[in-house]
């Protein structure tokens, strides 16, 4: 194990990276209740999208793992597959099958992107500073998605967001909120006491709570409004759907297909997923603190590889593009440094399938008090910006600021290079530009322009 992981030239242990593997799963495992929900819009059958889903995510899990050796978790990504159902099938009116090939062949392009460097040297191209600000931006935007899964921020007409009325339905909404501020603090202080797992304590003891709590009524069914029970109870499930989705991305005979709604697609679906797996990369590298002097991360190429990879096995399996997860960051709070982390929770994903009916239960209240606290950790990076020189610390804050409050990581990045080329071009810096942040920077103006 260690001789296939390098445990000890990374200074972990099998037990640490078990511990981080399952975190990053308890974090993730949402996806496997959201995913169905959403791409099902489409006409896709619900069972076999829970299917797709879990398998394309072990998959991915598993070649970052064997490819690149770190820490990182896979799973289809939110937006994109809000984009597929909503946009590609719902709006634009085409076939899923349309959909899922147009991720395949995004898939293909990444993989070409990465194997000759592309991919890589845009990374390298990112400046150390933008990195630092990438990775606070993270930590702000996973907090943000932590506080509205557990309902402690909500939707608002006048200021768009605002706090929850815990006493507007508690027994719902109210209860929930209150239990993620508990878990919040029993994360909170199991850190401070540096005990091992206390991230993963702190979901587990946030969904007992939730469950004394249904079982005394504080807790009441909503499944209408969305709160399902927090018992686990078995029911039957069809392992046989997958055969209704799989393959069906080349099944496109008979469709209609305009090309150049095609390539739009396809576009969409590469640029949006290029610059998530960027950003997280850098965000939950920065923090693992594996980026080298030069900011930047060793076997980057394999890494980027592996999503490339799970992008086009996930389109055979039927599920909307596959991309790094920005709560890898939960597992590497907690330790996680190698492979054997993603291998764990890879493993995790294929037991889902299983006993999908048993995490799929966990409700959201109980994974956002581990986001609340990962953002935490990961802002603390913001130290490491220079915020005496102002031609790197206003695109960081920019960077940083845009994330979570344009809900992308991809806009981040975006504003960040805009404004790194403008603000140094203008203050007669442009020789620390490098050729390809103003390629880059071009790509986004165009892009806010014509897509």
């Amino acid at each position: 194990m260690d001789k296939l992981f390098k445990l000890k030239e990374n200074n972990t242990s099998v037990r640490t990276e078990v511990v981080a593997g399952i975190t990053t799963f308890m974090t993730m495992a949402y996806i496997l209740a959201v995913n169905p929900s959403i791409l099902s819009a489409s006409g896709m059958d619900s069972n076999a999208i829970l299917m797709a889903t879990a398998i394309a995510s072990a998959i991915g899990c598993f070649a970052m793992a064997f490819l690149a050796n770190y820490p990182f978790a896979l799973a289809p990504g939110l937006g994109l597959n809000a984009y597929f159902a909503y946009t590609v099938c719902g709006s634009m009116g085409y076939s899923w099958k349309v959909a899922l090939f147009a991720v395949f062949v995004e898939g293909l392009v990444f993989i070409v992107l990465s194997l000759t460097n592309v991919r890589e040297a845009i990374f390298n191209a990112i400046p150390t500073t933008l990195k630092k600000g990438v990775s606070v931006g993270i930590g702000l935007f996973v907090a943000f998605i932590g506080l509205q899964g557990a309902n402690l921020v909500v939707a608002s007409e006048s200021t768009k967001v605002t706090v929850v009325n815990f006493r507007t339905n508690f027994n719902t909404v109210g209860i929930g909120a209150l239990l993620a501020v508990i878990g919040t603090f029993i994360i909170a202080i199991l850190y401070v006491k540096h005990v091992k797992g206390s991230i993963l304590i702190g979901i587990v003891a946030t969904w007992v709570l939730g469950i004394i709590c249904q079982l005394t009524g504080l807790y009441k069914v909503d499944a209408a409004a969305g709160f399902y029970s927090l018992i686990p109870s078995w029911r039957s499930f069809d392992v046989t759907a997958i055969s209704l989705t799989f393959g069906q991305c080349f099944n496109l005979k008979g469709l209609n297909i305009n090309i150049l709604d095609f390539i739009v697609i396809m576009c969409s679906f590469l640029f949006v997923d290029m610059f998530d797996t960027l950003g997280t990369l850098i965000g939950v590298a920065n923090k693992a603190k594996m980026l080298d002097e030069n900011g930047r991360l060793p076997r980057i190429k394999q890494a980027l590889l592996a999503d490339a990879i799970a992008t086009s096995a996930g389109a055979i399996l039927g599920t909307s593009t596959t991309t790094t997860f920005v709560e890898s960051s939960s597992g590497v709070a907690e330790g996680g440094r190698t492979g054997l982390s993603s291998v764990v929770t890879g493993f995790l994903f294929l037991i889902a399938i299983i006993f999908a009916p048993v995490f799929t239960t966990i409700p959201g209240f109980a994974t956002a008090p581990a986001l609340i606290f990962v953002g935490f950790l990961m802002v603390s990076a913001v130290v490491e910006i220079d915020f005496n020189d102002l031609t790197e610390s206003i695109p960081a804050y920019l960077c940083l600021i845009c994330m979570p409050l344009m809900y992308s990581i991809s806009e981040g990045i975006a504003v960040g290079v805009i404004s790194y080329v403008i603000v140094n071009l203008v203050a007669g810096k442009a020789k620390k530009i490098t050729p390809l942040m103003y390629v880059l920077a071009l790509l986004f103006i165009l892009k806010y322009i014509f897509l």
